[in-house]
Order: C-alpha cells, then structure tokens, then sequence
C-alpha cells in the first residue's frame, strides 16, 4: 500500500512539473479584407512544416473563389535557389465570425489544420500566419525584401505571442531566379 501511495505522489508531482501553462489566445487580425489579402505574399520568416524546412523563395498565393473558399498555392525551391521547384496546393475556408482572420486549411482531406492571421499590417504588405498550438507561423511579405531591423523587430512580435523564436528562421529570398516558374494555370 505504501508503495503505491509513493508511486502515485510522485506521478502528480511529475506531471505537475511537466503541466505547461496554458497561453493565451493568439491574437488577430480585425477585419481582414479578403480581397485585399488574395495574391501572392513572400515568406521570410518561418517555423516550417516538414515538407518545406529546406524551402528558398517560397511564396505562397491566395486565390478567392465564387463559393467563397480560398485557393491556395504555395510553391518554393527546395535546398537552394537554383533547387527544385516544388508545389502545394491546399485550400481554405474562412471561419464566420472571426473578421475573416480564422482559416481551416486544407491539406488533405476531410482533415483541416489552424490557420491564423495573428497580425496584419494596415497596408497589407507584412503578415504573420501562426496557429494557436504556436507549433508553426509564418512570416510573410509583398516583397522579397526585408532589412534585418524589420525582421528583428517581427521576429519580437512573434516572441510576446508566445513563439519559441530560436526555432523560427529566415528563409532565403534570392531575386531573380536563374529558371524561370511556370505559370500557375488558372491563376
């Protein structure tokens, strides 16, 4: 009987140990005007999905359809530069009542993944895509270009939402490509 008194108080206490504190939600965007949001956007900054941790010159298009869904394209060279060219094409559906800031992202289906516009500057040239789990965001732009100042100071903004910022990384923008992409068909 002892034994498992012992055994069970340091269970609880293990776990309280390991208990994280629960973060608050992420913030959003307010209003996000879809149509001022659809093309393409540049990601500088990221804590990647596996398929795209070796990503350069990524840049990931939005295409808003008639039925209100939104196409999405995102293509990259991986490894490099010059490496190759890869494609993804998932699609999202806004979530009502959010400002338009909440998306189910669609790899695969039926499974739908968070997709959070957790900050959105008013001139829509920078953007910061995260998800509540605060496992993946992203740092996206109009341009290729950042200075490294902006970036630090995104970087930060990424940091107070409660991102682990020694794992986000720059990706590489490197402009103009030696090979050029094929057009997106219906884009």
């Amino acid at each position: 009987m002892f034994p498992a008194k012992i055994f069970l108080l340091l269970s609880l206490a293990l776990l309280g140990c390991s208990a994280r504190e629960p973060l608050p939600p992420l913030p959003l965007a307010e209003n996000v005007d879809l149509q001022r949001f659809m093309g393409p956007w540049y990601v500088i900054g990221f804590i990647p999905l596996f398929p795209e941790r070796h990503a350069n010159n990524g840049i990931e298009r939005y295409k808003l359809m008639d039925d209100g869904r939104i196409a999405v394209a995102y293509r990259f060279r991986e490894g490099s530069a010059e490496g190759e060219l890869k494609s993804y094409f998932p699609s999202a559906e806004v979530v009502p009542g959010t400002g338009n800031a909440v998306w189910r992202m669609q790899f695969l289906w039926p499974f739908t993944a968070d997709f959070r516009i957790a900050y959105l500057a008013d001139d829509y040239q920078e953007v910061i895509i995260g998800r509540e789990a605060r496992d993946y965001v992203w740092l996206m732009a109009r341009s290729p270009d950042m200075s490294a100042e902006r970036f630090e100071a995104l970087r930060r903004r990424i940091g107070q939402m409660g991102y682990d910022v020694e794992s986000l990384r720059r990706q590489p923008q490197v402009w103009p490509e030696k090979s050029q992409r094929p057009p997106l068909e219906g884009w």
